[in-house]
């Protein structure tokens, strides 16, 4: 794509903690050949590490502190509000992006008015031969997962071809502003996780397409905040399955559903984390499943914010 005529691009990133790890991903987004962009970075009011050599070392960046840490959703519904461009991409700042990575993304939505979001191929830092997203399968209404498509398998060349996906990725999504102003933005709710995939189930139910881009690649670091099998990742990944089923799946599958999850999914689960001697990932989950527990019948359950 030509830098002349090339439109606007938002990136909106979230800070949290490991402010070395979102300057990393800025370096990345400088060596870009994509010129026409607006970068905003949130700070989700890091406890611990002071975020200010942000905006000291990337004085290009807009750099928004916030004073409540507002969550995935939230803080990126802060930059979304922020940004000017006719498209938004969320990206992770455990990212770093090769050097042509956004051309691609946004070729394939000026070419197809009724693309609402796409992802690039992303592997995992780590070990960069191997693959995290190429496109991922519909959640299953009844235990609420879904399967990513070369997940943890080596790339070989044979997801080189773009493709229909359910969802977008959430470390790395660009929506077309339009399709913004129509379906809404994140739901806040969830705070951590699901949140991509709520978003991209309702801009598919708006008549949109979502696609994975093959020629577009990204590195991802994962889990830099939360820690892997952490409390806090077991609580809001466990919460935010749960929310997600109770926003998007409707009766009586939602009956069925819950009853799987309350007499075989979740004894199932919390037996798991007791017999690895994991107490904390146990309360993790009974303080996820009990929260349901008390919002049973609260509204906010099925809200999301407007542009």
């Amino acid at each position: 794509m030509n830098s002349i005529g090339q439109p606007l691009v938002s990136i909106i990133s979230i800070n949290y903690d490991h402010p070395e790890v979102t300057c990393q991903m800025l370096e990345s987004l400088r060596k870009i050949t994509y010129k026409n962009i607006e970068i905003i970075v949130i700070d989700n009011a890091s406890p611990h590490d002071d975020p200010g050599i942000i905006p000291k070392l990337y004085p290009e960046v807009k750099f928004i502190q916030l004073n409540e840490n507002l969550g995935f959703a939230g803080g990126n519904n802060i930059g979304v509000r922020e940004a000017k461009g006719k498209y938004i991409l969320l990206l992770n700042n455990d990212t770093e992006v090769t050097p042509g990575f956004l051309e691609p993304l946004v070729e394939k939505c000026e070419n197809d008015s009724q693309i609402g979001a796409v992802s690039p191929k992303i592997k995992f830092q780590h070990s960069p031969e191997i693959l995290q997203f190429t496109g991922i399968s519909k959640i299953n209404q009844f235990t609420t997962r879904s399967k990513g498509w070369g997940f943890g398998i080596q790339d070989n060349g044979q997801f080189d071809e773009d493709t229909e996906s359910a969802y977008a990725h959430g470390a790395a999504m660009l929506v077309p502003r339009k399709v913004i102003e129509e379906v809404g933005l994140l739901a806040d709710i969830y705070f951590l996780y699901y949140e991509e995939l709520d978003w991209s189930h309702r801009i598919r139910q708006a008549g949109y397409k979502i696609y994975y881009v093959h020629n577009s690649l990204i590195y991802h670091k994962e889990s830099i905040s939360t820690g892997k099998n952490s409390p806090t990742r077991t609580y809001y990944m466990n919460r935010s399955r749960i929310l997600f089923m109770r926003r998007n799946v409707k009766q009586p599958i939602l009956s069925l559903a819950i009853i799987y999850q309350f007499f075989i999914a979740i004894p199932k689960n919390a037996l798991s984390f007791l017999f690895q001697g994991r107490a904390d990932l146990f309360l993790a989950y009974h303080k996820a499943i009990m929260w349901h527990l008390k919002h049973l019948n609260s509204k906010k359950i099925h809200y999301h914010p407007k542009l």
